[in-house]
């Protein structure tokens, strides 16, 4: 390759000589044969903020492998199970010993021992700069003294080794040298997180988990509908902002809402009483997944706030259908179906009885307008929202760190599906007069996403993408959804399971075959003759009924296990994750997490099966990754500045 003699001049400064651009070269092409980091892959965290913190902790069970392949024949399981745990809590861990009285000198120097060599193991595949850079502040430069020595070669290095951890525990800083060691080997175990979309929804807490992923040190997110609903609560569409309300008042999580993000509900809560106060709500009675402690009377209030907001909810959807004819979204259109004087509602081509016909606020001859007081009421909400500053910094991270689709190491990651037709061809989307499938779909999904949050507000593409935003949700061509619709109005109103059945998109069948997947990573730029994959979220694999998340002969793999308490009895089990190491990947099976009281009293980890899906062809290096090609393209340009030193070209 050429370069431009300006290129290799401003190049120069950086590397003035031969023997600096050399060393590099050699730091960079030594960097290229080490083993490819480990990546993980999680997708539908849905708000379970202490299972996904416990997976990220035990490293989806590495760590726990590691601590056998280094003790397995020299520590008893017991004595693992321990070490185990206080690497993964170690403050909390720490604490219990102490109070068991297990903390001797002796012990702590023991366990010293054993950190670092566990820490040595998981470091084994980063450069001294790449472990360097995950250092704490505190303690980083003796860890890395520590992990980096050898005492396998004189008395000298021995006392200093030992001279190093008997200083650590005389000095009484033992807790916190473990405290920073245990946090580094945490980090060092998962190379790269990818999270395949669905943050939010259902669980106590998205909000704990977005500040942790906001902190961690290699991440990227690919947008689920459940998190671009959010995205367009925290943007000010008010049709995001119902349905975000109404989810969260059928599954009692006020707890993200208000002690997250202090969204004040008092108003809703008014409204609601005022209302429905004699209605019983029956059709709304939330679900109680979460085991939330709560009286038969809160639970009474619960159900009316979340009638109140679904009927708001409806009205919203319906003005914003009627804004877009190109969102294809009638079949949503249910208020003005309904027979108000014989109690039934009629749709394609049938007539339902309806369960409830308590509707206080809707004007038959115009169900889609807001009464007075709850265009009142959405506006202090939708005020709330964007005044919540935790709530925006969470989104604009989200912005900053996601995306509808991500090509990397040719893998393709995305949350729902691509839309397509049954022929097997890409569907083709008609959006803002431009004409859109595949790929070109996704992309321009992203823009009006980001439209709705960064165009300044008034502008018609900032309108447009709040609506967008809700289209994203639930939308019948929306690539993150995949469904023709969705049957919320169905699920609350009917008997009949009929129309509640939500169809999903022709990509749910074809994507068994490994034709279709080609054609997709073909679509991206992905080579499909490569060792390449669709790694995929969304909809629950119903292991029970047999289910499998490998398709297509191992081309395509959905990794939602379900992670979330409400999808556990269809999956059978609390979620998967999956690893992409230099050997190939592996699929993680979790079983449901207990608690952290029982991982740190009883040491009872999260159980999980490792399974071997597919093997590389030959062990993947850093060179073979995406990071290699990037570092392949730095060596050439190096070897292209000193062949110009050498010439004279360059001074």
């Amino acid at each position: 390759m050429t370069y431009d003699i300006e290129y290799l001049r401003l190049l120069s400064e950086q590397y003035p000589s031969i023997k600096s651009a050399s060393s590099e070269i050699i730091r960079l092409q030594s960097r290229q044969k080490l083993p490819k980091l480990t990546e993980h892959f999680m997708s539908d965290i849905h708000g379970e903020y202490e299972s996904f913190l416990h997976i990220l902790k035990n490293a989806s069970g590495v760590i726990k492998d590691k601590i056998t392949s280094i003790y397995g024949y020299t520590l008893s399981e017991s004595d693992r199970e321990t070490i185990a745990t206080i690497i993964y809590y170690p403050e909390r861990k720490l604490d219990y010993l102490k109070r068991q009285g297990q903390c001797t000198d002796d012990w702590y120097r023991i366990t010293l021992n054993r950190l670092i060599e566990i820490c040595r193991c998981v470091a084994s595949k980063y450069t001294r700069a790449g472990v360097r850079s995950l250092l704490p502040e505190t303690f980083g430069d003796q860890i890395e003294e520590l992990i980096n020595i050898s005492t396998e070669y004189g008395a000298d290095r021995v006392d200093y080794y030992n001279r190093s951890i008997s200083s650590i525990v005389e000095l009484g800083q033992a807790d916190a040298f473990i405290i920073e060691i245990s946090n580094l080997i945490q980090n060092l175990a998962i190379g790269r997180l990818h999270i395949i979309g669905d943050i939010f929804d259902r669980g106590p807490r998205a909000d704990i988990i977005l500040d942790h992923l906001m902190r961690y040190h290699s991440v990227d997110i690919q947008w689920g509908n459940h998190d671009v609903q959010w995205m367009g609560a925290a943007a000010g569409s008010l049709a995001c902002i119902a349905n975000v309300l109404s989810i969260s008042t059928r599954y009692m999580n006020f707890d993200c809402l208000e002690d997250g993000y202090g969204i004040i509900m008092r108003p809703l809560t008014v409204f609601a009483m005022e209302t429905y106060g004699d209605d019983p709500c029956e059709c709304f009675m939330p679900k109680n997944v979460n085991k939330v402690s709560i009286s038969q009377h809160d639970v009474k209030i619960w159900a009316k706030m979340h009638k109140a907001i679904a009927i708001i909810q409806f009205k919203l959807e319906g003005q914003a259908i009627k804004r877009h004819p190109e969102f294809m979204m009638d079949n949503h259109l249910r208020l003005d179906k309904i027979n108000f004087e014989d109690g039934t509602v009629g749709f394609e081509g049938h007539t339902y009885k309806m369960k409830d016909m308590n509707f206080p606020t809707i004007d038959p001859a115009d169900p889609y307008k807001l009464t007075n007081e709850e265009t009142e009421l959405m506006d202090s909400l939708r005020t709330s929202f964007l005044h919540s500053d935790k709530l925006q910094q969470h989104v604009r991270f989200l912005y900053r760190s996601g995306s509808m689709y991500l090509c990397t190491n040719n893998n393709l990651l995305y949350h729902g599906c691509v839309p397509m037709n049954p022929d097997g061809t890409f569907t083709e989307v008609e959006l803002c007069g431009k004409r859109v499938s595949g790929k070109s779909l996704l992309d321009i999904c992203e823009k009006f996403a980001r439209d709705a949050y960064y165009v300044r507000r008034g502008n018609p593409e900032h309108e447009y993408g709040q609506d967008f935003l809700w289209f994203l949700w639930c939308g019948r061509f929306s690539p993150l959804y995949g469904k023709n619709k969705m049957t919320t109005f169905e699920r609350y109103f009917l008997d009949e399971e009929e129309p509640k059945e939500e169809i999903k998109d022709a990509y749910y069948k074809l994507y068994e075959n490994p034709e279709i997947c080609d054609k997709i990573l073909a679509e991206f730029g992905i080579d499909p003759d490569s060792y390449s994959h669709i790694i995929n979220g969304h909809v629950p694999v119903k292991l029970k009924k047999g289910e499998s998340p490998v398709k297509a002969n191992g081309k395509l793999l959905v990794i939602d296990g379900g992670m979330a308490k409400a999808y556990q009895p269809q999956t059978g089990i609390a979620g998967y994750t999956l690893l992409f190491n230099s050997h190939g990947l592996l699929l993680s099976a979790h079983e449901a997490f207990e608690s952290v009281e029982r991982a740190i009293k009883d040491e009872k980890d999260m159980y999980s099966t490792l399974d071997t899906i597919d093997f590389a062809p030959s062990r993947l290096l850093v060179e073979d990754t995406d990071t290699g090609k990037q570092i392949q393209r730095r060596i050439d340009a190096l070897h292209a500045l000193v062949e110009a030193y050498r010439k004279g070209t360059v001074k």
